[in-house]
């Protein structure tokens, strides 16, 4: 049994997520050109199970290193599926890419260590949250941006996230829902960067954005957007930059700020 390691891409806005619901299990005989119509239960996972059926016969399951939640984006994930098949690693990416909407795109896939496992082996995740802190937003850009178009004190924000690294119990940061046994993560780095401009097709969109890149060893449910909804209620003026340690202590949701919206999340990068 070959064990298939992917890189994937995608635009996560017509998704409800990565990880397959319950609905999409009892329907998963459909073809993805009629899934597209079940939006309310479509996921990246199960879209991806069903190409992979069409090319191998097999009920693979899909193992992805991050389950981003419903509108999140994708720039490097990675994920496994364990196959009989004799097609070559090159040509299951062209036939899943020939099969998969163009939203979601194959970047690579290649044999594996039998005992790989994407979620299991990775060492840490980054995550990337885009801000347009602009009162107009180009209509190229808004799937993929937060507009807050308040003013921001930018270095106030710079230093509450201070706060934010190293090992702590995130429960203030958690989602109801999680399903996270230990609260407790790692953040190895979280960095805020300011830009005018966006480069997108070689064109040049200008405006005011900001960027929130966290690495972490892993993230619970919802925790890099209501950190970062944290954070521009700090921006606004609305809690002082030193009330994350009070928040943090508390393990309180509801002392921490309102969850950001999802089309700013990217899955950046999954480093083993």
């Amino acid at each position: 049994m070959r064990n298939i390691k992917l890189m994937l891409q995608y635009d996560g806005t017509n998704y409800n997520g990565w990880q397959i619901q319950p609905a999409e299990i009892s329907d998963c005989r459909l073809q993805i050109s009629d899934c597209k119509k079940q939006k309310s239960i479509i996921t990246i996972q199960g879209v991806v199970q069903e190409a992979i059926k069409k090319i191998t016969g097999e009920d693979a399951k899909v193992i992805g290193a991050g389950r981003t939640d419903a509108g999140v984006h994708a720039i490097g994930q990675v994920a496994s599926f364990k196959t009989s098949s004799g097609l070559s690693s090159d040509v299951i990416k062209k036939a899943l890419n020939a099969n998969l909407p163009d939203d979601i795109r194959i970047l690579d896939a290649f044999d594996a260590e039998t005992d790989f496992h994407p979620r299991y082996d990775a060492k840490s995740k980054t995550y990337v949250y885009v801000i347009s802190n602009s009162t107009v937003i180009s209509p190229f850009l808004y799937r993929y941006a937060w507009r807050v178009p308040h003013k921001l004190h930018f270095e106030d924000m710079c230093n509450a996230i201070e706060f934010i690294k190293g090992r702590h119990d995130f429960s203030a940061f958690r989602a109801s829902g999680c399903s996270a046994k230990n609260p407790v993560r790692t953040v190895f780095n979280i960095e805020m960067e300011r830009f005018d401009a966006i480069h997108f097709m070689d064109m040049l969109f200008p405006g005011n954005f900001l960027k929130v890149c966290i690495e972490a060893d892993a993230f619970l449910r919802h925790m890099v957007r209501n950190i970062v909804g944290t954070i521009i209620e700090i921006g606004k003026g609305k809690t002082k930059s030193e009330k994350i340690r009070e928040i943090i202590n508390s393990k309180d949701r509801r002392l921490a700020g309102p969850t950001a919206p999802a089309r700013g999340l990217f899955l950046e990068k999954i480093n083993y």
